[in-house]
């Protein structure tokens, strides 16, 4: 099923950059691997906006393809969100979707079952 055409754009970051993305905002923890800085043209990292170590670690060893861990995921990826120092980031993030196209960046490898489609979906582009 495709989605509608949305302001708020998911793309791995492996992914060269597109004329449409607008800013590139990296929604990973951590600098993905193999990629220099210059070739992923990243424009904003809120570091703070992304999940915790603690339950990325839990999501990545859970069984991630599942509805009921995936729900689980983002409920609680959503109670992160709302704590101050992500809100804000959360917030920053918004002020650029009213510019224009944004674009989420991900490694994950299915952004669409991913925090980046949480973030999204927050954002009100889902």
């Amino acid at each position: 099923m495709s989605r509608p055409e949305s302001r708020v754009r998911l793309r791995r970051v492996y992914e060269s950059p597109e004329p449409g993305d607008g800013p590139r905002v990296l929604v990973d923890r951590l600098w993905p691997r193999g990629l220099s800085k210059a070739d992923a043209r990243v424009d904003e990292w809120p570091r703070s906006a992304t999940p915790s170590t603690g339950l990325r670690r839990w999501f990545h060893a859970s069984d991630a393809t599942s509805d009921e861990v995936f729900e689980e995921f983002r409920r609680r990826y959503e109670a992160e969100l709302a704590e101050p120092r992500a809100a804000e980031a959360l917030d920053r993030v918004r002020a650029l979707t009213r510019q224009g196209p944004l674009t989420l960046l991900t490694a994950a490898k299915d952004p669409e079952r991913s925090h980046a489609a949480v973030l999204r979906d927050r954002l009100g582009g889902g």
